[in-house]
């Protein structure tokens, strides 16, 4: 494990492993450099790559400094990218992915960028959480409420059946989403009103794919899709028969062909099919 210092002082920790050019991989709520998809799928990259897995503030071994913004993160990709030194390709998955959308949107260098299932609303089509959620969650965590914190997240933002939250509990992930739920505030503030930033991902012209999985919930291939559509410079690709628990060894090929084709820091055309 390793760190690096944001600019408003917070220590963020990383695991860097393999060689090769720097791929960054930006979770989703709930995961950390330590656990969710990334564990896994970080081995498979690292023989092409130095992949650098991290914890996103408030989570794992990385501090917290309040207030919090979504620059903050986005400083935090920035003082990692530096660390590699050179660009970077990112590599975000759900929450996550937009918060690398919008830090490249918002002028962080990269020689490339990859997301699956950034869960944006489209067009309203589909029930948004309730008003006020991100205060609801706010005050849960400032009350030590973590384990409700998880539980309002779960059913009420991302609209997990109450049964299967109830069954998350009884199994060894619960206590680590819950040593993250402090973070489940700046996932929901990432997120907004789950509106398609269009604007900001419309400036973005590095090299971009947007990937969902085949039998995903319709909502989030509308997503990816409405991103894939959106760039300037990415397309749209479907995985056959995977939803948002991605398999890493449907996901990793796919990643290892687009960083590849986009290995240095001019990038070129993008030519997946």
């Amino acid at each position: 494990m390793e760190f690096v210092t944001s600019k408003d002082g917070t220590r963020i920790a990383y695991n860097r492993s393999g060689s090769g050019p720097a791929v960054i991989l930006v979770d989703g709520a709930f995961c950390s450099k330590d656990f969710g998809p990334m564990v896994k799928l970080a081995p498979l990259l690292s023989a092409d790559f130095t992949v650098y897995t991290y914890d996103r503030r408030a989570r794992g071994d990385s501090g917290d400094t309040l207030p919090y913004a979504i620059e903050r993160e986005i400083e935090d990709l920035a003082a990692l990218i530096e660390a590699t030194g050179s660009t970077a390709g990112l590599f975000g998955i759900s929450s996550g992915a937009v918060l690398a959308l919008q830090a490249v949107a918002s002028g962080l260098p990269t020689r490339a960028i990859a997301i699956y299932e950034p869960p944006f609303n489209i067009d309203n089509n589909y029930k948004a959480p309730p008003l006020g959620y991100i205060t609801e969650l706010r005050d849960m965590i400032r009350e030590g409420q973590q384990a409700s914190a998880v539980k309002y997240y779960l059913t009420k933002v991302i609209g997990v059946p109450a049964i299967i939250a109830f069954l998350l509990q009884l199994t060894a992930n619960w206590s680590k989403m819950k040593a993250n739920a402090g973070s489940l505030p700046y996932d929901a503030e990432i997120m907004g009103d789950g509106a398609v930033p269009a604007k900001k991902i419309t400036a973005i012209t590095a090299p971009s794919i947007a990937i969902a999985g085949g039998k995903s919930q319709k909502m989030l291939r509308e997503a990816a899709h409405a991103v894939g559509d959106k760039l300037k410079n990415g397309r749209y690709r479907v995985l056959k028969g995977q939803n948002h628990n991605v398999s890493e060894k449907a996901l990793a090929p796919v990643l290892i062909e687009f960083f590849k084709e986009h290995d240095s820091s001019t990038g070129r055309p993008n030519i997946l099919t």
